[in-house]
């Protein structure tokens, strides 16, 4: 037979969901893969409970349910400090993972260039490739992951079409300046680039750290394409609901790829989380408080293990660094802790485009005594993992 797509051959089945099954293969303490253990708000599940018998159960519009729009609009001006208008600036898609690629196909050709950085999270590079396009990686340097402007610019200058921003960032928590961000906003007006941002810990920032919308720079909001979801915000990763929010010329395009890709997304879970987007702004303060609190006992019982590791400045995750133990197959120390050990966690190497085997990642959106338990379980770490029968 005729072989398949080339397109996927360089492609494995995502990590992340690997660790995931692996963690419940040994009944490990699942760290891996970013969704919470606790409930969403209870707004949120009273409403979907009345509509599991009043509906809706049937399409809603292509492009996202009006009174969602609606909501979403006025939620999204508050934060994002311009008037977004629910009828031509916004699609609503199956998850941020398709407002993504959504977004990248509405923007780019077979053969166009977009710039990544590095470490980045896994779908990024999968969906410049399925786009046609090719991937320019451009390093964010640890401890602090910053990048450096000439290396940045020398990226822009290859022409790309986009530059993909992940703010706050996944794997490693940063969280960029307004310094770095109007820096990434000159070159993209300089270079003629869209921007294509995935927010979706917009809500999950660390005091003194600030989440600033590469949008509202100026001559910014024509050239982005804000992508995010409620997975986060409203620990709803299984309703699968996120959104595109864009200048109406973008965003005619983007749901003709939408229309195409998912038709729509689902009409109850949407009727369900407008009751989420109309909480005040005690909601998100408090998820922050929240969210503060597992940084910090995470990171503190990290400390007194001795583990070394990164403090996050947003969203929910942590590098550790795992060079004493000699691995030089991180995939496999992953594989090794969640059976000695008990505790899931991704392999650093599936988000940097440079040869990390190093770093793992861990994440603490989850229930207080689950973090507990894993801590517990990471007292054994050195004796289990230093020993590699």
């Amino acid at each position: 037979m005729r072989p398949l797509s080339e397109r996927t051959w360089n492609f494995t089945d995502s990590i992340i969901r690997r660790m995931t099954r692996i963690s419940l293969q040994y009944d490990a303490v699942n760290l891996s893969q970013g969704f919470p253990d606790f409930d969403p708000p209870r707004e949120l599940t009273d409403r979907l409970a009345e509509i599991a018998g009043q509906g809706p159960h049937q399409y809603s519009i292509t492009w996202g349910a009006r009174n969602f729009r609606e909501a979403l609009a006025k939620k999204q001006s508050r934060y994002m400090g311009r008037s977004i208008d629910p009828e031509t600036e916004i699609v609503v898609t199956c998850g941020s993972t398709e407002a993504m690629m959504a977004a990248m196909m509405t923007v780019v050709n077979p053969g166009d260039k977009v710039i990544v950085f590095s470490p980045f999270y896994e779908n990024y590079g999968a969906d410049a490739i399925l786009s046609g396009a090719e991937p320019l990686y451009v390093a964010l340097r640890p401890p602090e992951f910053r990048f450096d402007p000439g290396e940045l610019e020398a990226a822009f200058r290859q022409k790309p079409k986009a530059l993909i921003l992940c703010n706050p960032s996944n794997p490693c928590g940063r969280v960029f300046t307004g310094e770095e961000l109007g820096i990434i906003a000159d070159l993209a007006k300089k270079y003629d680039a869209y921007v294509i941002t995935d927010e979706v810990y917009e809500h999950i920032v660390y005091t003194p750290h600030r989440h600033i919308y590469i949008s509202s720079l100026p001559g910014m909001a024509e050239r982005t394409l804000s992508c995010s979801s409620l997975s986060k915000t409203y620990s709803i990763t299984g309703w699968r609901l996120g959104y595109i929010i864009a200048p109406a010329p973008i965003i005619e395009t983007a749901r003709k790829v939408h229309d195409f890709l998912t038709v729509g997304a689902a009409a109850p879970l949407q009727e369900a989380a407008v009751a989420g987007l109309q909480l005040g702004p005690e909601y998100y303060t408090a998820l922050r408080k929240n969210y503060t609190e597992k940084r910090d006992l995470f990171v503190r019982g990290l400390k007194s293990l001795g583990i070394p590791h990164n403090v996050p400045q947003g969203a929910y995750y942590i590098l550790l660094d795992i060079s004493e133990y000699g691995y030089e197959n991180d995939l496999l120390f992953c594989e090794d802790l969640a059976r000695k050990v008990g505790v899931g966690a991704v392999p650093g190497s599936s988000f940097f485009r440079e040869p990390v085997n190093h770093l793992i990642r861990f994440h603490f959106a989850k229930k207080t005594d689950t973090l507990n338990a894993a801590l517990d379980r990471l007292e054994n770490m050195r004796e289990r993992m230093l020993r590699r029968s």
